[in-house]
């Protein structure tokens, strides 16, 4: 292994995966150098490049929400968009209402998948208990 912040998300996940690994009789290497857990040494290492790595995740986490923020503030950050337009969708509930069509035939007629016929359909029951 080469890199710890691929290990654990945090210092605690890092050190239980390598006391659960060191139980099982596993070496851990880390870059060049074999993290030895019974030399005081070896586990100041690993808890300062765990901690290192932690912190690496965490600036990254935060940039990643400031970049959002900006473009959500932008007008550039919408989400997915929707497969269907407005009126796919009003024909789409006058087909369901219909019952003449499997969602599996409605789904081919406008070329979506089948989880869209049916999330469709399950966003209109949710809209209509609102």
């Amino acid at each position: 292994m080469t890199k710890l912040d691929r290990l654990a998300r945090s210092l605690k996940d890092a050190r239980d995966i390598a006391d659960e690994l060191t139980r099982k009789g596993v070496a851990l290497s880390l870059g060049a150098s074999t993290y030895d857990p019974t030399d005081p040494i070896g586990r100041l290492l690993f808890n300062v490049l765990a901690m290192v790595a932690e912190f690496e995740s965490d600036l990254i986490r935060m940039r990643t929400r400031e970049g959002m923020a900006i473009a959500r503030a932008k007008g550039r950050l919408k989400g997915k968009q929707p497969k269907l337009t407005r009126t796919q969708r009003a024909h789409l509930y006058e087909l369901l209402d219909g019952k003449s069509y499997s969602q599996t035939e409605i789904a081919e007629l406008f070329g979506v998948s089948r989880a869209t016929i049916y999330r469709e359909s399950q966003r209109r029951v949710t809209e209509a208990v609102r």
